[in-house]
């Protein structure tokens, strides 16, 4: 059997051979000249446009076992025109660590994630992005939670509003335990990013704005996601002990579906409770009533297995 670089580079020799025949001179603004007896660009045309040797694009189109800089790499993902997943295909094969674009930061969540978060109520559920930013949130989220938005960075950021509120009106108990590890996740994000001008901007400011937070920074603990058992208080009802699982999101690179459900009985009734404080103080409209009648249907008809 062999090794997975024998492996992967007649894969990379038929991804690159795919990509350069989907394409025309005209794609990339040449003239068609004379009639081709193949489809797509010439490996000369990509070596040029790419701005590398013939004869090394070839070897590389042939899988021979030669290098390649992320440089290079990027130049000829510009000219076969290769889509951010293709590029990163493109890396892997080549087996060059990736670096997604940069500046690459999700800020919002469409239609479709948020009907995912509606669907999971009674469950809490919120969108992050890789620096905490609040993407969406179901209203079981909002009845346990207020993150407002942050001016500097002009959305939701939860590290923001922890870091930044009175140690007694924070929502997070065991603050100086939870936090380093919210930070430590953070880091492990920060690596895929350094350097790029948004990241570093928020942490300078975040940095600024909380001397705790850039002392937690400054120790370099690095983390990934992971599920926790985390205690929360809320003004309404005290304290109560939720799981945390994290969810990735197809098309929503770096970013992640957090679902909190009650780790205990009695974190389930608070849930329940708060449910039902906000349905009697702000009860939902004969849109959103036509809307759970529906859903009620469906479910009365489909049944789980």
């Amino acid at each position: 059997m062999g090794t997975t670089t024998q492996r992967r580079r007649p894969e990379l020799a038929a991804f690159l051979r795919s990509r350069r025949a989907r394409l025309t001179p005209a794609d990339v603004g040449m003239a068609p000249g004379l009639r081709r007896r193949t489809p797509g660009l010439r490996r000369e045309e990509v070596a040029q446009l790419s701005g590398v040797g013939v004869t090394w694009y070839t070897w590389l189109e042939q899988g021979r076992p030669i290098n390649a800089s992320p440089q290079v790499l990027d130049a000829i993902a510009r000219t076969l025109r290769l889509e951010p997943p293709e590029r990163e295909h493109l890396y892997r094969l080549a087996e060059v660590p990736f670096d997604p674009a940069p500046e690459h930061l999700t800020r919002r969540a469409g239609p479709e994630v948020q009907a995912v978060l509606d669907a999971l109520e009674p469950l809490i559920a919120v969108v992050y992005n890789a620096r905490y930013d609040v993407l969406a949130t179901n209203a079981a989220y909002r009845d346990l939670f207020a993150v407002p938005r942050t001016v500097r960075i002009g959305v939701p950021n939860v590290l923001w509003t922890l870091f930044t509120v009175p140690e007694e009106t924070c929502p997070v108990v065991h603050r100086d335990r939870e936090l380093p590890l919210m930070v430590a996740t953070l880091r492990s994000a920060y690596g895929r990013h350094v350097g790029e001008p948004a990241w570093e901007e928020y942490i300078r400011a975040l940095s600024a704005a909380s001397p705790h937070f850039a002392r937690v920074w400054a120790g370099g603990e690095v983390t990934p996601p992971g599920p926790r058992v985390k205690t929360f208080r809320h003004e309404a009802v005290g304290e109560l002990r939720m799981t945390s699982q994290s969810l990735s999101i197809d098309g929503m690179p770096e970013c992640r579906i957090v679902v909190y459900t009650p780790a205990d009985e009695d974190a389930r009734m608070k849930v329940a409770s708060l449910r039902e404080r906000r349905q009697r103080l702000w009860p939902p409209t004969e849109e959103e009533e036509e809307e759970a009648e529906v859903v009620r249907q469906w479910n009365a008809e489909n049944p789980a297995p």
